[in-house]
């Protein structure tokens, strides 16, 4: 940082005083451990706010990622960021951190509340599937689509008993092609919920979805099988429940992928104070940027090398419009 902004002195003194110059890199870093991250991401999501256009209906999913370089001495990352993604705008919206992985539970009720949930599905891996988080997507006037794995042990054997036992009422198939594989999706669902215990602890409970993806690798020859469940408070159609399914992957493959390959997250080593928490917010702001900008077509590296080579491009992608 410090390097870049020598670099940029003369553009940086266009809307900055600077009268001792460029802070050193020691400066920077202290200045990132002291902020406090939760005025941070106020900001930002005041921000995200102004700039998103929210669609009736649109997924939002919710994950959780480490931070692998904040790794201590025992191999165990540090600090594990859990994020908000909007889908159809393609937006970080929100973020909060956690101490570990299992706190992915108390972090993602703070991270609901301060999102606007309404006429929004909610998606979430199976660490979500709690019943104070369905009842709070639902008071936020919110749909949710839970994963439901071991960690719920009855209800997933009683999901698994419900598709054995009954006819589905709606069932969906979708085909994709890319990457070197072609991936069948068939999406059944169920209505019928008189095999599930205690469905009243479940607010808004209307079906349950079983997902039979089928996936060939054409390079290999190779076929790999898996079959994932849900439930769900929308209606029981299954081509709208395949879909939104299909749209919570991403938040894998449009951010925590990018974040790594793209911006190097895993490689960073900062970890005092708030570093690495600050730091990973200014990386979602970046990325929600180059996301929002619809000038021309790019990727998102060649855009943040444009945007370090031309400042009218970088005030075009912090303004939206060109200075």
């Amino acid at each position: 940082m410090e390097r870049y902004g020598k670099a940029k002195r003369g553009w940086l003194k266009s809307f900055l005083a600077l009268p001792h110059g460029i802070p050193s890199h020691d400066t920077f870093n202290r200045v990132f451990q002291a902020l406090d991250p939760a005025e941070l991401e106020g900001n930002f999501l005041n921000w995200v706010g102004a700039i998103a256009e929210r669609t009736q209906g649109e997924v939002v999913a919710i994950d959780g990622k480490s931070l692998r370089g904040t790794a201590g001495s025992d191999g165990k990352p540090i600090v594990h960021m859990v994020s908000a993604w909007a889908s159809a705008n393609n937006l970080v919206l929100g973020q909060r951190k956690t101490d570990a992985k299992s706190n992915e539970i108390t972090a993602i009720p703070e991270l609901l509340r301060v999102l606007e949930l309404s006429g929004t599905t909610v998606t979430i891996d199976a660490m979500g599937c709690q019943k104070n988080i369905a009842s709070q997507i639902v008071c936020q006037n919110g749909d949710y689509i839970l994963a439901v794995k071991e960690n719920q042990p009855k209800l997933l054997a009683d999901v698994k008993d419900s598709f054995q036992m009954m006819a589905a009422d709606s069932v969906d198939e979708q085909i994709d092609c890319g990457h070197g594989r072609v991936e069948t999706r068939r999406c059944s669902v169920l209505a019928d919920l008189s095999l599930i215990d205690n469905t009243q602890n479940w607010p808004s409970l209307r079906a349950v979805v079983r997902i039979q993806a089928t996936r060939f690798h054409k390079a290999a020859g190779k076929q790999e099988h898996e079959t994932r469940y849900y439930i769900t408070s929308l209606q029981p159609e299954a081509k709208r429940l395949n879909a939104a399914i299909r749209q919570h992957g991403g938040i894998e493959n449009k951010l925590h992928w990018v974040l790594d390959v793209t911006f190097g997250e895993d490689q960073s080593r900062k970890r005092a104070g708030n570093t690495a928490q600050n730091f990973s917010l200014l990386n979602r702001i970046a990325l929600n940027l180059i996301r929002n900008d619809k000038s021309a077509k790019g990727s998102i590296r060649g855009k943040r090398l444009q945007a370090a080579w031309d400042d009218n491009f970088l005030w075009q992608l912090l303004l939206g419009e060109k200075s």
